[in-house]
């Protein structure tokens, strides 16, 4: 199972790149639901079973299917690929760069600086306790979250209008 963890940990972080890096959004968002994928991937090799399964069929399924169809109605043409190449200046990543080094450091000694080796978090979390935490003492928050998705996808759609760009 560590073997599967740091395999699919590593098609998560190239594919994450592949994101961050390419200048076509629906490429960029097809590599994004690979990262999702392989993050799911990684939850099923820790023994989180439902965690890995609420990350398919949340975000790389319904959110990324979401982002694909506002990509594809806001109809970027060659302008914005434009734009997003001199956005892919070296100096311009500095910021985020270091910010990436730091978790990753964090993420080496959370793995590699505990004395018996073993993983944060070998505990499994069934169906019912997610929906309790959810529904429960959360239930405004999850609420929120829909508000908030429902307003940006309205939002998108008036941005992507054709009567709007003329």
């Amino acid at each position: 199972m560590e073997f599967a963890f740091y395999l699919s940990a590593g098609f998560a972080v190239a594919s994450t790149l592949r994101v961050i890096t390419h200048t076509n959004p629906v490429h960029a968002l097809l590599y994004l639901i690979v990262s999702l994928l392989a993050v799911a991937m990684c939850f099923f090799s820790l023994g989180a079973p439902f965690a890995g399964v609420l990350e398919i069929i949340v975000y790389a399924g319904a959110i990324m299917v979401l982002f694909v169809f506002v990509v594809m109605m806001l109809n970027l043409g060659p302008a914005v690929a434009e734009q997003e190449r001199q956005w892919l200046k070296p100096g311009i990543w500095a910021g985020p760069t270091l910010l990436s080094v730091l978790l990753l450091v964090q993420l080496l000694y959370v793995l590699f600086g505990t004395s018996d080796g073993a993983l944060v978090g070998q505990q499994t979390v069934d169906a019912k306790a997610v929906g309790t935490a959810l529904y429960g003492p959360y239930l405004l928050a999850v609420e929120l979250a829909s508000m908030l998705l429902l307003a940006a996808l309205v939002a998108a759609y008036h941005l992507g209008r054709r009567e709007a760009k003329e």
